[in-house]
């Protein structure tokens, strides 16, 4: 080092456990009298808090009661693998049979597992001393991240996402300088500070600024960044953690869960964090819905971004049920469940995974029976109470669930009471945050052709193949609507079968080795229909728009539908990104001042 610096020496900066800015420096011969620049970020911090979809937060199992020291084990690990690709999940759920996963995806016997992967690399606030030795620097960024909530939610379905907008919100405090918004000359000024020549460049007041990686889509559906908003926004620090939870317990558990951690942020930022602002994904923000119900929690956040969330169900989630989700996606099938039997198994017994069907508030009559002309069946499907005349039924094949499934082969079984009151506890939920939104709400959804969902479940009757007894002797499409659960055989898949049996074709002669093959025989064939709407490929249009069309007291401030992404990666998506920069800065331009700041 010389005597006569040429530039000026900085001091290098990390954050502590606590998030507090803290500088570092060698101290050099006393000759040199240049000052040493500690650059402060802003004193005001203003967390955000990222809250998971189902299936998106790690499980471990819980230990046993009696049992002795033993050791919690993962259950649901969503760690990115060879080549992004979660190998884990696959490797321990691919075509699990129903009874085990009844045995481990019970929402009493797991517990939110905090020991997932985390990134290797500072980014935004989450910045560790230097260390000489690399292993040293990971082992302190994982603790950071760890401490951030990060490890307790999908690497692979969120973490890229969380390291943007870490690195959005933190890199840079100086709002002129922010690259996702078109700044230029005419909405700039530079005013001196006293004492001294030193001068500072600002934005001017009351100017539309522009960001150009909305689209013209999203620019067209939205009011602009005024340059206020930006200016009160650059007096936060804006970490990002996350809050992953029990997504098999019901969501009012999960509220609670992201209450506390709401309160203990705040305390552990001290006094220049007054609120907090949630962004979610698909079921998360149910829960950050009931969470702003809870007494005081609404004051304590400032805002909520909901990204694809049902807000009114989806009725994909009967399908599942009845069908499994080989042919949605034979992949995430064979992991999810590839048949209703193995999804039913664990939904009946998971209050959050009922929670996800339509609500007394979707439309009724999504769901129908139609003949082999096309014509109705039966009338549609809920008329009014969706609970009592779908999910409760249990003289109609077409009820949600077969009540044999409730005991798999090797599971621990529920009885049908059990799942009365786990859908009673759905339905409580559903009634509880009808309509209801925080005060400064932002959604996107998605609609896209190219992503269709459904709208609505539809059963087809066709005709089966009757190898014995006569044509005539069909049962019309009044009788196959009013059929029982034991009338039609039913092995989890589409279709569904009346009548006949399961029949083996001898192969033809003179081919010893052709295998036996099994036919099915019926008089009626019942297909469940694929999707029929526009979505995001779970979420249908009519759920995505809901908040806007049901809210209370015009609490939604912003709802854009975009194009362009499927549900598990919408975050991924450039465009909700912006929209979610976007919905921020709306609401950190409102959110309690600092302490800090007087």
């Amino acid at each position: 080092m010389t005597d006569s610096p040429t530039t000026p020496r900085v001091a290098p900066m990390h954050y502590n456990a606590r998030g507090n800015p803290v500088h570092t420096w060698t101290l050099t011969p006393s000759h040199i009298t240049d000052p040493v620049h500690c650059i402060l970020p802003p004193d005001g911090v203003l967390p955000v808090i990222f809250v998971p979809g189902i299936m998106g937060s790690n499980l471990k199992s819980k230990p046993e009661k009696g049992k002795g020291k033993n050791k919690a084990a993962p259950v649901w690990r969503l760690d990115a693998g060879f080549m992004g690709k979660n190998m884990w999940l696959a490797l321990n759920w691919i075509n699990k049979k129903a009874g085990i996963r009844q045995q481990l995806l019970h929402p009493a016997r797991v517990e939110v597992d905090n020991k997932g992967a985390v990134p290797e690399r500072s980014v935004g606030t989450v910045i560790v001393p230097p260390e000489p030795d690399r292993k040293k620097t990971i082992l302190a960024l994982t603790k950071r991240y760890e401490e951030r909530g990060w490890g307790e939610v999908s690497e692979t379905s969120y973490h890229a996402f969380l390291l943007w907008l870490e690195d959005t919100l933190n890199s840079e405090f100086m709002p002129h300088k922010w690259p996702q918004f078109d700044i230029r000359p005419e909405h700039l000024h530079t005013r001196s500070v006293e004492p001294g020549p030193v001068q500072v460049t600002e934005l001017k007041p009351e100017m539309p600024i522009a960001m150009p990686g909305l689209g013209a889509n999203l620019a067209a559906q939205l009011p602009s960044i005024i340059s206020d908003e930006l200016a009160a926004r650059g007096a936060y620090r804006m970490p990002v953690h996350a809050c992953g939870y029990n997504w098999l317990d019901s969501n009012e558990e999960a509220a609670s869960r992201l209450a506390v951690r709401i309160d203990e942020l705040m305390q552990q930022y001290g006094r220049n964090c007054q609120q907090v602002i949630l962004v979610t994904h698909s079921m998360g923000g149910l829960v950050a819905r009931r969470c702003a119900q809870l007494p005081g929690m609404a004051d304590k956040i400032a805002g909520v971004v909901h990204g694809v969330m049902p807000a009114i169900g989806a009725p994909v989630a009967y399908r599942r049920c009845k069908v499994g989700m080989r042919d949605e996606d034979p992949i995430a099938g064979a992991v999810i469940g590839p048949t209703g039997q193995e999804v039913t198994a664990v939904f009946a017994q998971a209050p959050g995974a009922l929670q996800l069907l339509p609500t007394q508030d979707y439309a009724p009559g999504w769901l129908r029976l139609i003949d082999e002309r096309g014509a109705p069946a039966m009338p549609r499907q809920p008329v009014k109470d969706p609970y009592e005349e779908i999910y409760l039924r249990r003289d109609r094949w077409w009820g949600l669930l077969r009540e044999e499934w409730l005991a798999p082969k090797d599971g621990d079984p529920i009885t049908w009471e059990d799942f009365e009151e786990n859908m009673s506890e759905a339905k409580r939920f559903h009634q509880k945050i009808a309509g209801s939104y925080h005060p400064q709400t932002y959604v996107y959804y998605g609609n896209d052709d190219k992503h269709p969902s459904f709208e609505s479940i539809t059963w087809e009757m066709r005709r089966g193949s009757r190898l014995n007894g006569p044509y005539a002797s069909s049962p019309d499409a009044f009788t196959v609507s009013s059929l029982q659960m034991h009338e039609v055989r039913d092995d989890g898949r589409s279709p569904l079968y009346v009548g006949g049996q399961a029949e083996s074709v001898m192969p033809p002669r003179g081919d010893p080795n052709a295998p036996v093959k099994t036919v099915q025989t019926s008089y009626w064939e019942l297909h469940c229909r694929m999707q029929d709407g526009a979505g995001d490929g779970t979420v249908p249009v009519s759920s995505g728009r809901a908040p806007i069309r049901q809210v209370r007291q015009g609490s939604v401030r912003q709802q854009v539908q975009a194009p362009g992404f499927d549900h598990e990666a919408s975050y991924a998506s450039p465009l909700t990104q912006q929209f979610t920069l976007y919905s921020l800065i709306k609401i950190a331009a409102k959110a309690k001042r600092p302490l800090c700041a007087g």
